[in-house]
């Protein structure tokens, strides 16, 4: 496996598996704990794995789980691609208010490994995806949180005009980063 730092968020980390493919298809892994100990310094303890489906469009996010709840995550597509999207909300972070986006798809196998502290999202940009999350904390709905997808202070590029995309009524209502109260 390949571990690459997101130069400019700290904690935030890049996870491209090393693919064995011939005529009978694939194999890799897709985590291996002794392999994220040696390149990140710590083992994650997951305690969750999430699976969704959602077809072309559309977009939830940007989700986290307040403290003592937070989650870090470790998000993989397994079919069709999607732009996932981080914003760090750690406000004595330098990158605090700012957002990495990438695509993850069943054929790039790329992973992203979100710490404590990061907003999640993604829109879906093939006919339909799943993507599978390991997460290291259980979801309590009492401490959900999020902040606005079409926040204009945080201008992120998800390569869909708002109005194009499929966008459940909760994730309408969130409110932007500027209003949010901040719990990193």
């Amino acid at each position: 496996m390949i571990f690459r730092k997101v130069e400019g968020f700290e904690g935030l980390w890049l996870i491209e598996p090393r693919v064995f493919e011939d005529n009978r298809g694939y194999f890799y892994e897709s985590y291996n704990q002794k392999s994220f100990e040696a390149a990140v310094g710590f083992v994650p303890h997951f305690v969750q794995d999430n699976h969704s489906f959602s077809t072309k469009g559309v977009m939830r996010g940007l989700h986290f789980q307040k403290p003592p709840f937070a989650q870090a995550k470790l998000v993989r597509v397994v079919q069709g691609s999607v732009l996932d999207v981080v914003v760090d909300l750690r406000q004595k972070s330098p990158s605090f208010g700012t957002y990495f986006g990438v695509e993850l798809s069943a054929e790039n196998k790329k992973q992203l490994y979100i710490p404590e502290g990061f907003a999640h999202g993604f829109v879906v940009l093939s006919d339909s995806a799943e993507l599978i999350y390991k997460c290291n904390q259980f979801y309590n709905p009492a401490h959900e949180g999020g902040i606005r997808f079409d926040d204009p202070a945080l201008r992120i590029d998800w390569g869909y005009q708002p109005t194009q995309m499929i966008v459940s009524e909760k994730d309408k209502a969130l409110p932007f980063l500027e209003t949010s109260f901040s719990y990193f």
